[in-house]
């Protein structure tokens, strides 16, 4: 598949915009590139193009976006037919759907991305006397962002008159960079007591070497106590598959859990696993 910039500006933070002209990712239209690339492509005798992709952004909440970059995919689709013959079997219109982080959040179901992108698509490709490609959509952070939970340990705690108090636990960074990255928005409950009444409101910060080390940034919580356990919602997108050994940390255990069973999938990096490549040095 050939992936296009369609030239459309989703309402999302500016670092995970995608489908605008200035950008890394895919082959501009404006400028030809697109076309370019499907000469070389179909001169090709290796290589078999199945379709058009296109991702716009992420954490989206609005219909429109996705609407326009259905309709751009298939007028890209009309056009190429009629100047070299090729129609595409797919359509593959990304993902990006917004999920529900925070309480101001309030994100469509995924179901009304789908119908909106399948209808803007039989509809347009009708209008242009296509034949209806398969339609493929990646739904990624809508469906494994709500399924996980990052569990951290309160330790320590610093009070500041007049200002917001820090609550430190055993994470940050390092297994979740999006707060630090682009301000993402998260919510953490106590583990216990999910449901507790907050008391208090506080900047929830990671253990890195870092002022940016902010988990979020005004945690409203029950009062805690070092070694209770706080579970930060909806980090099943974009969590593990992003962290790293910051300040040469290891990364957590991934644990899965359903109908009461727990199991370990991944297990929790140990120093030994983060050491085994490095080599002694013989100066001689």
């Amino acid at each position: 598949m050939m992936r296009i910039t369609p030239g459309i500006y989703a309402h999302t933070h500016e670092y995970i915009q995608t489908g605008q002209e200035d950008s890394k990712f895919g082959f501009d239209l404006k400028t030809g590139l697109a076309d370019k690339a499907l000469q070389q492509v179909l001169a090709n005798k290796r290589m078999n193009m199945i379709g058009i992709h296109a991702h716009i952004g992420s954490q989206i909440f609005e219909l429109n976006g996705f609407q326009m970059a259905a309709e751009k995919l298939v007028d890209i689709a009309a056009e190429w037919h009629t100047k070299c013959g090729y129609q595409p079997q797919v359509i593959n219109v990304g993902g990006g759907f917004g999920i529900r982080y925070t309480k101001d959040d309030n994100p469509l179901a995924p179901e009304a991305f789908v119908d909106a992108i399948v209808k803007t698509i039989k509809q347009s490709a009708a209008d242009k006397g296509l034949t209806m490609p398969a339609v493929w959509i990646e739904p990624g952070r809508s469906i494994a962002g709500p399924a996980g939970y990052t569990l951290y340990t309160v330790g320590g705690r610093k009070d500041v008159d007049g200002l917001t108090s820090y609550l430190t636990v055993d994470g940050g960074m390092g297994d979740n960079i999006r707060p630090a990255l682009y301000q993402a928005e998260y919510e953490a409950v106590l583990a216990s007591d999910p449901f507790a009444k907050t008391t208090e409101t506080v900047h929830l910060a990671g253990k890195y070497c870092e002022s940016g080390d902010i988990l979020i940034d005004q945690a409203h919580l029950p009062a805690t106590k070092p070694g209770d356990v706080l579970a930060m919602l909806d980090t099943g997108a974009y969590g593990y598959s992003m962290a790293s050994n910051y300040n040469r940390n290891g990364r957590p255990a991934v644990v899965f859990v359903e109908n009461g069973k727990s199991q370990v999938v991944v297990k929790r990096e140990s120093y030994a696993d983060m050491t085994r490549l490095d080599q002694s040095y013989d100066p001689e």
